[in-house]
């Protein structure tokens, strides 16, 4: 019987990766030779073999037990100091479960991709009630500004069989995305990542800023610009707001991505104080005393 190949040789790993890069190792070689993606010779092997270590190296216990002993402890012949590890086993199919069930320590790729790309989830059907994702994923990384507004983006997807170059695809993003937001397309799926705004702090489809004023503007009242995703807008202080105020901007916020409308705008106002007073801002402060 031939020796199986290192688990940790076989994900390209060190035996002191962590769980993290493991992952990240997986991630890209079962992308990189699922069969629904990879139509070579050998490719549904390599795509159990790949997940034969995954299996194993993710979970501690059973990674604890490998450094010990190597693969030889999950094999059938194991003793019955390993009784009920059972053996991997997987058979691809695209039209149901493998046939005669799965193995004790089956690991759905399907479902280890939900794992990784999920964030509202994809289609579903029986098979115990597991998820089966299996369309392709892509992630893609825009700005808060086209995610609060939408945007129209050209990305480049692998076309046909691995070797055969891309295709351009043109895709619109809706209004109102996050990260983590997963978008339907033709055939394929697009997860989006969104770099932050140093002015928008994001809660939900709410928005919240914050913006400086001075003392007399707090005192007195005054009318002040701020930004909004739309563009900038005037509000009015009202005499004698006290700092940490939130005026509220209805429907000023992200439009939601499900459905009509929008969420609102939250402007948290600031109290700036100087730090260098001339001598009649002294006199004048200390006759008001308040």
């Amino acid at each position: 019987m031939a020796t199986k190949r290192d688990y940790y040789d076989i994900l390209g790993v060190s035996k002191g990766a962590s769980l993290d890069g493991i992952k990240k190792a997986y991630r890209k070689l079962a992308l990189e030779w699922h069969p629904d993606r990879n139509k070579t010779a050998g490719a549904n092997e390599k795509f159990k073999e790949i997940n034969e270590a995954y299996a194993v190296l993710s979970d501690p216990k059973k990674k604890e037990t490998y450094d010990q002993f190597g693969a030889a402890a999950f094999s059938r012949e194991a003793g019955s100091g390993f009784a009920g590890q059972g053996p991997f086993t997987y058979t691809y199919s695209t039209g149901g479960p493998p046939a005669g069930g799965f193995g004790a320590d089956f690991i759905d790729p399907f479902e280890i991709f939900e794992q990784f790309f999920s964030a509202g989830g994809g289609p579903a059907s029986g098979w115990g009630g597991r998820s089966r994702a299996r369309r392709e994923v892509y992630e893609i990384t825009i700005d808060f500004m086209e995610a609060a507004r939408g945007v129209t983006k050209e990305v480049h997807v692998p076309a046909g069989r691995a070797g055969d170059g891309s295709v351009r695809k043109t895709i619109k993003i809706p209004a109102g995305v996050d990260t983590g937001s997963r978008i339907r397309f033709d055939d394929f799926d697009i997860q989006v990542d969104v770099r932050p705004s140093k002015e928008f702090k994001r809660e939900g489809d709410d928005l919240i800023i914050d913006t400086e004023i001075t003392y007399t503007q707090a005192a007195l009242g005054a009318v002040v610009e701020v930004p909004t995703i739309d563009g900038h807008l005037s509000i009015r202080i009202q005499p004698g707001t006290q700092p940490g105020t939130l005026i509220r901007l209805r429907g000023k916020g992200v439009p939601h991505v499900r459905g009509s409308g929008r969420g609102d705008q939250y402007v948290r106002i600031l109290l700036t104080i100087p730090t260098h007073l001339s001598r009649r801002q002294r006199e004048l402060l200390e006759q008001l005393d308040i």
